[in-house]
């Protein structure tokens, strides 16, 4: 059994990490709203392409996918231990 700090010290990286998930969900989110925006911009015919700032933008996307699996792992890691 754990001690009470130390289940204490969970409970707050717990939190943490939760937190962290959730900020990097909101930035996926404002990313995701972005590259939508873009696109809708585009007028190829017309000459107005946003090809690398879409190609920027969804590479941070996926970025902030996998920042998220990680910490999900470490999330499930302590909750499995605590």
């Amino acid at each position: 059994m754990t001690s009470p700090s130390a289940s204490e010290s969970e409970s707050l990286q717990i939190e943490t990490i939760e937190r962290e998930i959730d900020r990097f969900r909101a930035e996926q989110a404002a990313v995701q709203a972005e590259v939508l925006d873009l696109l809708r911009r585009e007028d190829p015919a017309g000459g107005v392409t946003f090809h690398e700032d879409i190609f920027r933008l969804q590479q941070d996307k996926l970025r902030l996918d996998t920042e998220i699996q990680f910490l999900q792992v470490r999330l499930r890691r302590l909750k499995s231990t605590w």
